[in-house]
């Protein structure tokens, strides 16, 4: 299959596999990507690893030969799907890592964007080449990467279409770290960083940075203000205060 999903420890691990056209996206495989999605979202899962098989490319983009010969209206469903389907990423209960293990380019990037964090190895690739194809990005990197690196930084890679490394990715904040070692065990060690905390309240922490995005900071922090109330609410908020006092680890119910 050219997505994979497996589980291990806490962690549910998606894989592209599809290393005979570094992993490239088709429609078919969008839709395996979605399948997959749902069914992370049903599971025990505390953290989602997504990565590409071998260690060329986590993705190299989409499918060129599907993009040809379509009409406007056949563009944009395929555009509202992608962008529907790496959408979910984002709204799964549960953080995302995107193990960046080679190129990222076009919609193998906006996968990334998607995911709460993202590493990268020391010989991965990113970058936006739609420009090249008189195209622009289709599945929402026009709006993640300048929430992500600011607007000019965005504009920079779209408009050129450059190719940034792992060493300046990480300098100007598209990536969080850069990988050491085998990327699975590197995601799963990230991951433990967080996966021992309390999952609603992490969902709420997420909810008041992502919203912040859309919102003047008044508001924002409105926002915060309310989120904040209702992580405060949560018995797991009780279990971590009365651990803080009494000098011992908490035990996070999820609750």
């Amino acid at each position: 299959m050219a997505v994979e999903l497996g589980y291990r420890e806490e962690a549910a691990i998606l894989v592209l596999n599809r290393p005979e056209a570094l992993n490239a996206l088709s429609f078919a495989i969008v839709a395996e990507i979605d399948n997959a999605l749902e069914e992370v979202a049903r599971s025990d899962a505390r953290v989602l690893l997504i990565t590409g098989t071998g260690d060329k490319a986590f993705c190299a983009g989409a499918d060129i030969k599907e993009l040809r010969n379509r009409d406007l209206m056949a563009q944009k469903r395929g555009a509202e799907s992608g962008q529907a389907t790496i959408s979910k990423i984002e709204t799964l209960p549960i953080p995302s890592i995107a193990l960046i293990n080679g190129y990222a380019f076009g919609g193998g990037l906006e996968i990334a964007l998607a995911c709460t964090f993202r590493l990268a190895a020391k010989q991965a690739r990113m970058g936006l080449p739609e420009i090249k194809l008189g195209l622009i990005p289709g599945y929402g990197g026009t709006q993640r990467l300048p929430r992500l690196i600011g607007e000019a930084r965005a504009l920079e890679m779209i408009m050129t279409g450059r190719t940034i490394d792992a060493e300046e990715a990480l300098h100007i904040g598209l990536v969080n770290q850069i990988m050491e070692g085998d990327p699975l065990e590197a995601g799963l060690a990230f991951a433990k960083g967080f996966t021992r905390y309390s999952l609603p309240v992490l969902g709420l922490a997420r909810q008041a940075v992502m919203r912040a995005a859309d919102m003047p900071i008044h508001e924002g922090l409105k926002t915060e203000a309310d989120l904040s109330t209702l992580a405060f609410r949560t018995g797991d908020a009780e279990e971590g205060m009365a651990a803080f006092e009494e000098k011992r680890k908490p035990e996070f119910r999820d609750a």
